[in-house]
C-alpha cells in the first residue's frame, strides 16, 4: 500500500470550513471564517494555499494552509498552520516554500511575520530557510499578553535557503 501524497495547491472558498478548523486546533485567537473569506475574495495583496494530503485510494484531506500578504516590495506570513495530527511530517515546511517562492517569483525583497516567543517549533522550521529575529512587539497576543517575534528573511537568503531545501527535502 502506498503513503499518501501532500499537494499544495490555491485555497477556494469551498476549504474555508476545513482551514477554520485547522485554525481552531492551532491557536487561542483563531481567524473568524469571514476573514478566510475576505482574503479570497477580497483582499488583491492576499495569495493563500493549502496542504491537501491524498490518499491511495484518492480520498482528499485539507491538512494544512498559509495566508501571505504582498505589501509593495515585502511579503508578510500571516497566518500558517497544520491540523495537529499532520504535525512532523515536512507540511508546514512545504507551506512555507510555496509561501516563499511565491513571493520571490512576485519580485518581493523580504520576508517578515511574527511568531509567539515560546513557539521555539515555528521558529526553528523558520530558521531552517534564513529567518533572523530583528524585534519584538512586547505582549502582542492579547490572549496571554505574550511577546511576538518579528523573524525576517531577505530574497537572496531566503533564495539559497529554498535551493537547499529542494535538494534535501521531498516533500509528501
Amino acid at each position: 500500500m502506498s503513503s499518501p501524497i501532500v499537494s499544495i495547491r490555491a485555497m477556494q472558498l469551498n476549504d474555508v470550513p476545513l482551514v477554520r478548523r485547522i485554525d481552531l486546533l492551532s491557536f487561542s485567537m483563531p481567524w473568524p471564517e469571514s476573514a478566510y473569506r475576505y482574503e479570497l475574495t477580497e483582499n488583491k495583496a492576499s495569495r493563500s494555499w493549502v496542504a491537501e494530503l491524498i490518499e491511495a485510494d484518492g480520498e482528499k484531506t485539507i491538512v494544512g494552509m498559509i495566508v501571505v500578504w504582498l505589501i509593495i516590495d515585502e511579503a508578510h506570513i500571516a497566518t500558517i498552520a497544520v491540523h495537529p495530527d499532520y504535525r512532523g511530517l515536512g507540511i508546514g515546511k512545504s507551506l512555507l516554500v510555496e509561501g516563499l517562492e511565491n513571493a520571490i517569483k512576485m519580485g518581493m525583497e523580504q520576508v517578515t511575520l511574527e511568531v509567539r516567543a515560546g513557539n521555539l517549533v515555528a521558529q526553528s522550521l523558520y530558521r531552517q530557510f534564513g529567518f533572523e529575529q530583528v524585534g519584538v512587539r512586547p505582549h502582542y497576543y492579547r490572549d496571554n499578553q505574550e511577546d511576538a517575534l518579528i523573524m525576517t528573511v531577505g530574497y537572496s537568503t531566503a533564495a539559497r535557503f529554498l535551493d537547499f531545501s529542494k535538494k534535501h527535502h521531498n516533500p509528501g
